[in-house]
């Protein structure tokens, strides 16, 4: 019981130490990033490939409802997603979906992951190659990755790097603060368009 009292220590303490270290300015570049998408009337799209695929799926919802984008990510049509894994190649399924949805210059993009994509190692082949359509159509790209950041934080226009303070935590904090950091953009003050249920209640 003392080793497991001991770990949950361990991680809330991680928790309070990545939370400290947040970038505000890189949060608050976000924000000026995604009310310029929204004003020109440009389209949101999030990706993300595991856990990250369900903050992708989430913060759709969010940034949609709360904050009045006009948002998408590709997991959400499992249909199409699983064709064009088993036609095309799992590598090429994000860059192909943001060409059928015609990207353009004023669209963004915004990537969860913990890696952030590395084409020489081969690890989210599929991020990389999105993000090199988007900075290609003139989109704006955000991140919210963990580890270095890996190719999304050498492209973004603004990313949070999750900092790896543990090796056997860096997973589950990393998509952890996915969640807060998208829901911190959806309740900023110069984000959110409408009120959220229980805060309207209350």
């Amino acid at each position: 019981m003392a080793l497991q009292d001991s770990y949950v220590k361990k991680y809330f303490e991680q928790v309070v130490e990545i939370a400290s270290s947040v970038d505000e300015n890189q949060i608050e570049r976000m924000v000026d990033i995604l009310l310029s998408v929204r004003e020109s009337g440009g389209r949101l799209f999030l990706l993300g490939v595991g856990g990250s695929a369900g903050s992708a799926s989430h913060a759709v919802n969010d940034f949609r409802k709360i904050c009045a984008f006009e948002a998408y990510t590709p997991v959400d049509n499992v249909s199409e997603l699983t064709a064009r894994t088993n036609d095309d190649g799992w590598g090429s399924v994000f860059v192909q979906w943001l060409k059928g949805s015609r990207i353009r210059k004023g669209d963004g993009v915004f990537v969860f992951s913990v890696g952030g994509g590395n084409r020489e190692k081969n690890i989210s082949v599929n991020i990389v190659e999105a993000l090199v359509l988007a900075r290609e159509a003139g989109a704006s790209i955000l991140g919210v990755v963990g580890r270095d950041g890996g190719y999304t934080a050498q492209v973004a226009d603004a990313c949070i790097v999750i900092p790896p303070i543990d090796p056997e935590t860096i997973t589950p904090l990393a998509e952890a603060f996915h969640g807060v950091i998208w829901h911190l953009l959806v309740s900023h003050p110069r984000l959110k368009a409408n009120e959220m249920k229980w805060e309207s209640v209350l």
